[in-house]
């Protein structure tokens, strides 16, 4: 027969023999060796004997008294914390404090019950974190294929600049060379001339060695005097810049580069106004909400209206386009503009021909604000009741990475609102309600939180200009906050005559941006930096 092990994978062993158990006779309590069945089958026993296999000893539901194995228990001793049989109550237990065993069950199974209740709780959270986890490795390879191709990407850019910068040196070298052989030639015939009238000196002098005419030897010397010395003839060496190198000339170069950010104005100026026409909401009164910078320095406006209007930077109205949504969430994908429809869930674009195509859909997810990567891919931010998340999606709609929780499986957004993208990978969001503004890097791992102190800090829109600056605009207190790539705060961008709601913002370029006046419909061109 087969022997079994308890819990510990121990060998359970025969009350008679020690031996490795097989059986157990329910009746006495006793654990039975295949041997011993037959010896204690000869033991008297007043209700007979209940033998079963030993794994079988526990599928009965019914409490056996330790003391009397024959009697089922129908008591609780509170004394000695023990289930007892009837026999039990009137003998060894009978000063103690007795209770019914069904009362004392029911107390049993409510604390179960509760424990139970705690541990599915665990367990759903570790579940959500596996469900996390999961999603993260089903997404890491592309998120480590797309860095691999930024450095790809990043590499070409810089063979590009080499090859653009050897191109440069040998056009110089090559310049260079020209101006040094005119140098060389017009040296070269001034030192023949110069040789010539040295032989001619030479020719004469010897003439007049043999000669005695006093006068030409007196004209003669001062005319011998006024030639230089060979030693104080100047000779053209070749330049300095000839021996310069490819690394320090990229060097030079990528400092400049780098050392093109130029000076936050002390009074940022508007220099253009655009007055959007959108109507106002009943309630709110909000008219004007998103907008975004075409790659020929027009503007998309998007309002309290089921229209997109196309703006010059003078403010002409080139273009209305009629839409499914109010455009609340606009941004720039390739050529076209994109908005995102919350009411039904999907993420639509403005063709050539101002036809309105869906991209993809969100399912169950309301989808709020929306950029474009530098990868190619969009950025949107989804919120499905209390839950919060970014995700990146290709043109198609294919999911390609998710963001929702921190290192600690924490959620980083509660009201996930307006997106962008920064120079350096970050993607920056404004939270409504943590009434912050949250930033992680590429891969999805925390980066910053920027808040003020003042629990009155509402950011609304962001964007981020070319050289990593943060623009977050503030609806409620008219300001706009001009923060670092790493979050910090630098100063407000409030221009002369000041702002009113801003809400939209976007970066024309050159040290400008345009943002929006929410209640007034206005969009102000804002110069802030230095040219």
């Amino acid at each position: 027969m087969m022997a079994f092990r308890d819990e510990a994978q121990h060998f359970v062993e025969c009350d008679l023999c020690q031996q490795p158990v097989s059986f157990f006779c329910r009746q006495c309590g006793v654990n039975l060796c295949d041997p011993c069945v037959p010896i204690h089958l000869r033991v008297k026993s007043k209700n007979g004997h209940d033998i079963v296999d030993y794994t079988s000893k526990d599928n009965d539901d019914t409490c056996h008294c330790d003391s009397h194995p024959q009697n089922d228990c129908s008591a609780y001793c509170k004394t000695c914390d023990a289930p007892i049989c009837m026999l039990c109550v009137s003998m060894k237990h009978k000063s103690h404090k007795i209770s019914e065993l069904s009362d004392k069950i029911e107390d049993l199974l409510k604390v179960i019950a509760k424990e139970n209740d705690r541990l599915q709780s665990s367990k759903h959270e570790l579940e959500r974190i596996l469900d996390h986890t999961m999603k993260m490795l089903s997404s890491i390879s592309s998120i480590y294929k797309q860095r691999k191709d930024e450095v790809t990407a990043r590499g070409e850019e810089w063979h590009k600049q080499i090859e653009e910068t050897v191109k440069k040196l040998h056009q110089e070298l090559d310049d260079m060379q020209r101006e040094h052989e005119a140098v060389l030639q017009k040296q070269k015939k001034e030192f023949e001339e110069m040789i010539d009238k040295v032989n001619r000196v030479n020719s004469k002098t010897r003439k007049l060695q043999k000669s005695k005419n006093f006068k030409e030897m007196q004209t003669f010397i001062p005319m011998i005097q006024k030639y230089k010395n060979l030693s104080e003839v100047s000779q053209y060496s070749f330049p300095k810049s000839f021996e310069r190198k490819i690394d320090e000339y990229l060097e030079i170069k990528l400092k400049k580069k780098e050392s093109s950010d130029r000076k936050i104005l002390d009074v940022p100026t508007v220099t253009s106004v655009i007055d959007t026409g959108f109507p106002a909401d009943e309630e709110t009164k909000n008219r004007l909400y998103d907008m975004a910078v075409t790659d020929d320095n027009k503007v998309w406006m998007g309002g309290e209206s089921r229209e997109l209007k196309l703006f010059d930077l003078q403010g002409h109205l080139h273009r209305t386009v009629s839409i499914t949504y109010r455009g609340i969430y606009l941004c720039m994908f390739n050529k076209p503009v994109v908005y995102s429809e919350p009411l039904n869930k999907a993420v639509r674009m403005i063709s050539n021909t101002d036809t309105v195509v869906t991209m993809f859909t969100t399912r169950d997810w309301i989808p709020l604000g929306v950029t474009s990567a530098a990868s190619g891919d969009l950025l949107v931010c989804l919120v499905k009741d209390d839950q919060n998340k970014v995700v990146r999606y290709s043109s198609t709609g294919t999911v390609l990475q998710e963001i929702q929780y921190d290192s600690q499986c924490q959620p980083l957004y509660k009201d996930a609102t307006y997106i962008t993208e920064n120079v350096n990978g970050d993607i920056i969001v404004t939270d409504w309600v943590k009434k912050a503004v949250i930033a992680v890097d590429r891969l999805g791992i925390f980066r910053y939180t920027y808040s003020e102190k003042d629990s009155n800090f509402k950011p609304s829109s962001v964007a981020t200009d070319f050289v990593g600056h943060v623009i977050v605009t503030e609806f409620s207190r008219n300001k706009i906050h001009l923060l670092d790539r790493d979050g910090r705060f630098l100063r407000y961008i409030i221009p002369k005559g000041g702002i009113k709601n801003p809400r939209g913002v976007c970066i024309l370029g050159d040290g400008e941006m345009m943002v929006g006046e929410c209640v007034t419909g206005i969009a102000k061109r804002i110069k802030y930096l230095e040219e």
